[in-house]
């Protein structure tokens, strides 16, 4: 009887934890929602690799970085009010031509956290298919 008890205790407890885990970390659903409290839910709390898709308004394009993987990259305004920098792997997808600011962009791809708002990468499909693939649009056109 007592190792019944022990057993409904252990169980109670681990269900309140994953219960009051899951109202405070955004699931597989809300995280590829494309609702941009997500991702200010994700800066807020710090939390890094979250599929999220979106779309924002580019502020600055920068340049290339040219170390390792190339990647093009610019800052996107979401409707937040967030920043957002993209870092597109141009080796593995098309690079887009003509971004400018004040262009609209949406995106699918991999969340990681940082001081200024986010960095999304994995904007493209991955040749070893390991990771979910990603992609960005911009002007009705799908880059992957």
């Amino acid at each position: 009887m007592k190792r019944y008890l022990f057993l409904a205790v252990i169980a109670l407890l681990a269900y309140g934890y994953l219960h009051e885990r899951s109202g405070s970390l955004p699931g597989p659903s809300s995280s590829t929602s494309g609702d941009v409290s997500v991702l200010q839910h994700a800066f807020n709390n710090r939390q890094s690799d979250l599929q999220v898709q979106g779309e924002g308004v580019v502020i600055k394009v920068l340049p290339d970085d040219n170390k390792g993987s190339r990647h093009q990259r610019f800052i996107l305004r979401l409707g937040s009010g967030q920043t957002l920098l993209i870092a597109h792997n141009i080796d593995l997808a098309p690079r887009i031509n003509g971004l400018s600011a004040g262009d609209t962009v949406a995106f699918y791809g991999e969340y990681e956290w940082n001081e200024k708002g986010g960095v999304l990468h994995w904007t493209h499909h991955d040749p070893g298919g390991r990771h979910i693939g990603g992609w960005l649009k911009h002007n009705g056109k799908t880059y992957q």
